[in-house]
């Protein structure tokens, strides 16, 4: 997709971003993993992973903002110290990949996702300061190349002590870093574009409304509801994806 498409196309794309964001809102997990099955079929599978870097850096990006004076910056650099370049090397190596791996991967990792969130939410695991440089490693490497990895993020912190509103603004502040590196590199090997570094601006400023849309719908769903709901296009999304990479 480019933005010499016409407007119909990135009025749909701008509000897949929209309905993404606020069913991610309802599930309680992240909308990196909702956004991707509505626009590969827009962007195409190898372009998806550097747009959703864009759109997902102002995502966070906000988060940044408002939690700032919550940020722990001690698990920021552990986390960033081995993650970093693990993110680096993880987003050259998808830049390797034909369009056909990234469907497998991509497809793969959604599908998993589903019984990941369940398996983390449930178990009560501790990880040393120490070790939360392995970890960073591990997660970035996995961010590097895919999206809607918060939910690995998220459970490594809390695995250290990091809760309530400090979570957030530590899981948002290492996202972006992260974020920006994977933009940067993604930009350098012409995995990224003007064009689509602008579709991925304007899927990022329509998915901040949803939040607040979801907010005011929570008042009317049932408890649970929302979150089967979100697996199943969750699921869907990784099949459709998988079902591409035969073709």
């Amino acid at each position: 997709m480019t933005l010499g498409d016409s407007s119909w196309q990135l009025a749909l794309a701008c509000f897949m971003a929209l309905a993404a964001s606020t069913l991610g809102g309802l599930s309680g997990f992240g909308t990196g993993l909702v956004l991707p099955v509505f626009l590969v079929p827009l962007v195409g599978v190898t372009n998806v992973i550097p747009v959703m870097a864009v759109a997902m850096l102002l995502n966070n990006g906000s988060r940044v903002i408002a939690f700032w004076q919550e940020v722990q910056w001690a698990h920021v650099w552990r986390m960033l110290a081995l993650g970093l370049p693990a993110c680096a090397a993880g987003a050259y190596s998808y830049t390797l990949l034909s369009s056909k791996w990234i469907a497998v991967l991509l497809g793969t990792f959604l599908l998993v996702s589903v019984p990941l969130r369940r398996l983390l939410r449930r178990a009560q695991f501790t990880c040393l300061p120490a070790a939360e440089f392995g970890a960073g490693a591990f997660f970035g490497f996995i961010n590097g190349g895919m999206t809607g990895t918060g939910v690995i993020l998220i459970s490594i912190l809390m695995s250290v002590g990091v809760a309530g509103s400090a979570l957030v603004a530590t899981d948002a502040v290492v996202s972006v870093i992260m974020g920006l590196t994977k933009v940067a590199l993604f930009g350098n090997l012409a995995a990224l574009d003007l064009e689509l570094g602008l579709v991925g601006l304007l899927v990022g400023l329509f998915t901040a409304p949803g939040a607040f849309i979801a907010r005011a719908l929570l008042k009317h769903i049932p408890a649970g509801v929302h979150a089967g709901f979100m697996e199943a296009v969750v699921v869907a999304g990784a099949v459709a994806l998988l079902w591409h990479a035969k073709e």
